[in-house]
């Protein structure tokens, strides 16, 4: 095992857009992972959340690299302005991983965060040499279906109007469906009055937003889990609020039930009881129990010599 492996700044290019992360490689690593940021302007650490995992896997012998999500930190272009085809072709870092002296190329995979898990599911399907994938936190729900069970469970948590809260929600996806302008979801908006959903859904969300939001709102996670052609962890936190975890594990395990589903790729569903949405418990201040020597086990048992 290795410890203490110096991080280091890289980039990397797709098309025209410049990532910035960072990579850390143990000596003698015998497997390899790209760690991809979740919803919003995440950059390389994930806010707090990468660097304890980072350090874990690499200090078990496993190279990491993160990086600056498009828009954030030292990446160039706009995360607003991408389609999730953009984002799961940002996966590129995984090649860029692969080239690194020391790094073992036939076993590097990725591991996606909430958002970060359509996304790598995304770039799995366009591949045949992923050893592997790791969805953490990540619905099997479309966004348009994991919002509302998220913003039902913060409604309910403040003791709002749950159900007309819900019903301008339902009337704002219906709107993006029909690719309506800003301007008439504000009105939407600024017509219900209701004070709960523009603090949990509508805040900071202006005409660029609203556009990204309406691409992505009914992204469905399941047909690319069915093309998946390398075995998948799924992992979860027992009381995530925004997840539905027993929707997602049963969607996922559907998928992996699928004829068409490939001999390789295999199912692992992980629930961590009493733990949030980044897997955390003590009030979001630890990771749950065992879950960094579980995912350090999951991937170095699946490393193709």
């Amino acid at each position: 095992m290795s410890t203490d492996p110096m991080p280091c700044e890289v980039g990397f290019v797709n098309g025209d857009v410049t990532l910035a992360g960072l990579v850390e490689v143990p000596d003698r690593a015998s497997a390899g992972v790209v760690l991809v940021g979740g919803s919003g302007p995440t950059d390389r650490d994930n806010g707090t959340y990468f660097p304890p995992i980072r350090r874990h896997l690499a200090a078990a012998g496993i190279a990491v690299l993160s990086y600056d999500k498009r828009g954030v930190g030292g990446s160039s272009g706009d995360w607003r302005d991408a389609t999730m085809d953009d984002l799961a072709a940002d996966a590129a870092a995984l090649d860029f991983l692969r080239t690194r002296p020391g790094v073992p190329a036939h076993a590097v995979g990725l591991f996606g965060h909430s958002e970060g898990g359509w996304v790598a599911l995304r770039a799995a399907t366009a591949r045949d040499d992923l050893p592997w994938v790791v969805t953490n936190s990540c619905p099997g729900t479309t966004p348009a279906v994991q919002e509302r069970h998220a913003l039902a469970n913060a409604l309910r948590r403040a003791g709002a109007d749950v159900d007309d809260a819900l019903a301008l929600y339902d009337r704002l996806v219906v709107a993006g469906r029909r690719d309506a302008a800003f301007a008439e979801a504000a009105r939407l908006i600024d017509s219900a009055g209701s004070p709960a959903v523009s603090c949990d859904y509508w805040t900071g969300v202006d005409e660029r937003l609203w556009a990204f939001l309406k691409r992505k709102q009914d992204h469905d996670p399941v047909p690319d889990a069915v093309r998946l052609r390398c075995p998948h962890l799924a992992i979860f936190g027992g009381a995530d609020e925004l997840v539905s975890v027993a929707d997602s594990a049963r969607l996922f395990s559907a998928a992996a039930c699928h004829p068409d589903r490939h001999a390789r790729a295999t199912l692992t569903v992980q629930v961590f009881p009493g733990s949030d949405h980044r897997v955390q418990t003590n009030g979001g201040t630890r990771l749950a129990s065992r879950y960094l020597d579980t995912l350090t086990r999951w991937i170095l048992d699946r490393r193709q010599d």
